[in-house]
């Protein structure tokens, strides 16, 4: 796909993995599937701040069902920010016991942040608790869990868009673009958001 010019990211992708138009595809077919699964129900929409804004907003106005929505703020602390442990920066406002609750990420890798989110909603004792990511990289699981909705499967390469970052910029690209590796070390074992 050829990369939309814009003076501000010139440079920054070598290629579009996805397109606006994929992305919104997607997402209204995941909207239509957790629709019909929770058809004649309230849905609590949970995300994790920052980059699952972006496809949090996108699929809220694709469900068909009333929703009402929340946001987990987290941080990983220790030496290995890889490692899975976290701290919670900012909390849910409103309690989720008896509700039935979607977690909607931007992408999951390892599984160690999202299983950890997962245990701490599962605590609060939800009615239901589901897990909806629009990026899966599967093959760098640690942790398995469950993943009922999800959209596009990732390749193994540094990526920025829709949510995605690099060095906290570049999230609010509407494609998810392949990042430029002469902006970084390509020999590094791990992608920066991986968790």
């Amino acid at each position: 796909m050829s990369i939309p010019e814009t003076p501000d990211v010139a440079g920054l992708v070598t290629e579009v993995l996805l397109s606006a138009d994929q992305l919104q595809a997607k997402v209204r077919e995941l909207g239509a599937q957790i629709t019909a699964d929770y058809a004649g129900r309230e849905l609590w929409l949970v995300s994790i701040l920052k980059g699952g804004t972006f496809f949090l907003v996108d699929l809220a106005r694709a469900i068909g069902v009333p929703v009402a929505i929340d946001f987990f703020g987290i941080s990983s602390y220790g030496q290995d920010r890889h490692s899975g442990v976290v701290r919670i920066t900012k909390d849910l406002d409103e309690s989720i016991e008896g509700r039935d609750v979607l977690l909607v990420e931007d992408i999951v890798d390892t599984g160690l942040t999202l299983g950890y989110i997962r245990r701490a909603l599962e605590a609060r004792g939800p009615a239901s608790l589901r897990t909806c990511v629009l990026f899966d990289r599967p093959y760098r699981r640690i942790v398995e869990l469950p993943v009922e909705y999800r959209g596009f499967e990732l390749p193994d390469l540094f990526v920025v868009g829709y949510g995605l970052d690099w060095q906290q910029k570049h999230r609010n690209l509407p494609y998810v673009g392949v990042l430029n590796p002469a902006l970084f070390d390509p020999s590094r074992t791990r992608m920066p958001w991986e968790a």
